[in-house]
């Protein structure tokens, strides 16, 4: 019996679009054994139509104008591999009213417009897939949504970014400041010339929503996550939290409990014994933690062309098995049915319980660690550890590096608010929150 041939389209043939072309011809054979159909990408939207293409584009119709595509009723899907929101947002919603399938490794997109984007599919009864979105070749989406679907998920702690774990690597094993590990990375491709979405933690913001939302069967809520980026981290800090026995690691964490959601990126004190601080270079790993399977860790590539082409193939297979299945049959876009998610409230940044790391220059002279001290004591913060290092470039200043025990954190606002205004605290104080757990 003849295998059904089901048309395709690839918004961009950049990298990712080139490596889904290559898994696409290299495992055709096993994509029709899977799914009884076979594939062919029909058309491809380019910005230069006269950009040498990979041999496995020969046979595509490129072209520049989104019409041929999508008023082009022989596609019946639509993989978006462009990026942004703008005008991606209003080419993938004419796809879906036009009623395509729709896959995307867009996590901007899925991140500040997927719950409108899901209505419209439910709507049209077509599928958006979208596991390219997040952890590139890790299929974390799939594992949230389905295999640990028999638990209650209390947490999600992840290194979502290879960008910025790359730097922070960099820093810590070759004693490099923040921007020569930046520029390092721009050279080696890790970091593009404006590194703004990555070092600023947006693009891990953007993964975290996604996460959070299919693990706790909330709604996409981008706009509540609280972000701090890497730029301020320092080589001295790296330094100090390896000697107390740290690493400093740029995590995404969501927790919930029966009040409220947090969601939150920042760079963050993490053991040194703890799996996440074994992330290294441009992998990520996310570790998730369930009522019925504990800690789970999922770890590999997060970008690249063929683990994010991988993601695009597999959600595609995942189409084609469905497409003569009702819609009911298919797995809801966050984890629950649409009716049963749960807006639950977002815990803001100053409710969070946490322990602390801090350094701030002081001048050397008696007295100002018994202020400082006191201050934090005023406060019910109590320490952990400290450390005193005389600076030889600044005879008249000294460093103290404090390890604090869990603590509120609008109490620790409070205290170092209190802290910058003795006349003795030299320059802005540095915190970093630290995670025992890390999840």
């Amino acid at each position: 019996m003849d295998s059904e041939t089901v048309n395709i389209a690839l918004l961009g043939l950049g990298t990712v679009g080139g490596g889904t072309l290559q898994i696409l011809q290299r495992h055709a054979d096993a994509i029709e054994r899977r799914t009884g159909r076979r594939v062919k990408v029909r058309r491809a939207l380019v910005r230069d139509p006269s950009k040498p293409r990979p041999p496995e584009a020969a046979d595509i119709a490129v072209t520049t104008d989104i019409n041929e595509i999508l008023d082009d009723p022989s596609i019946s899907i639509v993989a978006e591999l462009v990026g942004g929101c703008d005008p991606t947002r209003d080419w993938i919603m004419r796809a879906i009213t036009s009623g395509k399938h729709v896959i995307t490794a867009n996590k901007a997109l899925i991140a500040q417009h997927g719950n409108e984007l899901f209505a419209a599919a439910d709507k049209h009864g077509v599928i958006v897939a979208f596991e390219a979105a997040v952890g590139g070749g890790i299929p974390i989406i799939k594992t949230i949504r389905e295999a640990l679907a028999g638990n209650d998920i209390q947490s999600v702690a992840g290194i979502v970014n290879g960008t910025t774990n790359y730097i922070l690597t960099q820093m810590r094993d070759c004693g490099l400041d923040f921007s020569e590990a930046l520029a390092q990375a721009q050279e080696l491709g890790y970091a593009e010339a404006d590194p703004t979405f990555d070092i600023g933690g947006i693009d891990a913001a953007h993964k975290l929503t996604i996460l959070a939302a299919i693990a706790f069967g909330t709604p996409l809520n981008f706009a509540n996550v609280a972000i701090e980026g890497i730029d301020t981290i320092s080589a001295e800090d790296i330094d100090y939290a390896e000697t107390l026995g740290y690493s400093i690691k740029h995590l995404a964490i969501a927790r919930r409990d029966a009040e409220a959601v947090e969601l939150r990126v920042h760079p963050t004190l993490i053991p040194q014994r703890h799996l996440l601080a074994r992330v290294d270079g441009v992998m990520n790993a996310v570790l998730i933690e369930g009522d019925a399977v504990g800690e789970t860790l999922f770890y590999g590539a997060g970008a690249g062309a063929l683990p994010t082409a991988s993601a695009v193939v597999a959600d595609l297979v995942d189409i084609l098995r469905l497409l003569s299945a009702e819609p009911d049959h298919r797995v809801p876009y966050l984890g629950v049915r649409p009716g049963a998610i749960a807006d639950l409230p977002l815990r803001p940044l100053a409710s969070i319980h946490s322990a602390y790391y801090l350094r701030l220059a002081v001048e050397d002279h008696p007295g100002v660690v018994a202020d400082i001290t006191r201050i934090l004591a005023d406060h019910a913060i109590s320490i952990e550890a400290m450390l005193q290092r005389p600076d030889p470039a600044h005879l008249d200043t000294m460093p103290i590096i404090l390890l604090t025990h869990r603590v509120w954190e609008h109490a620790m606002d409070q205290a170092l608010e209190a802290i910058s205004r003795l006349s003795s605290v030299r320059g802005a104080i540095t915190r970093i929150r630290v995670q025992t757990d890390a999840a």
